[in-house]
């Protein structure tokens, strides 16, 4: 059975939520590609608005664990990047992310970057994430 520990150990600064390390017990891993704001069909969803983004995105990333037989709490690492240097959108990536049912993916090793520039025209965020499987699907 696979298992997760989250730790904050003391000395390091306070997080909004994620942990700053992740230990994570078991030999299947899954890992998936950075989602982006596509829906089935291929199509950017919500260009220029970041909070329809970041929607798309958590049903991206629900799905493509659900593949594989896995759930946001078996998330060991995860990556946001954000197409923008102004940190109230990172703040706002966040806060939509960690407020949806991918929340708990959050909860462990993360890290939220600034970008320039993302794969697709118009694209504002994208998520990388890194599960622990308890057992083949």
């Amino acid at each position: 059975m696979a298992k997760i520990k989250r730790i904050n150990p003391p000395g390091l600064h306070r997080t909004p939520g994620y942990a700053h390390v992740t230990i994570a017990e078991g030999n299947r891993r899954a890992y998936l590609a950075g989602q982006c704001p596509l829906d089935a069909d291929g199509n950017l969803v919500g260009r220029d608005d970041l909070d329809a983004q970041v929607d798309q995105v958590v049903a991206n990333c629900l799905a493509a664990l659900a593949s594989v037989g896995a759930r946001a709490d078996q998330v060991v690492r995860s990556v946001i990047y954000v197409q923008s240097w102004d940190r109230g959108d990172l703040a706002q990536a966040w806060d939509r992310l960690t407020r949806s049912a991918l929340a708990p993916a959050f909860s462990t090793a993360s890290t939220l970057l600034g970008v320039s520039q993302l794969g697709y025209a118009g694209q504002l965020v994208e998520v990388e994430l890194t599960a622990l499987l308890d057992s083949f699907f």
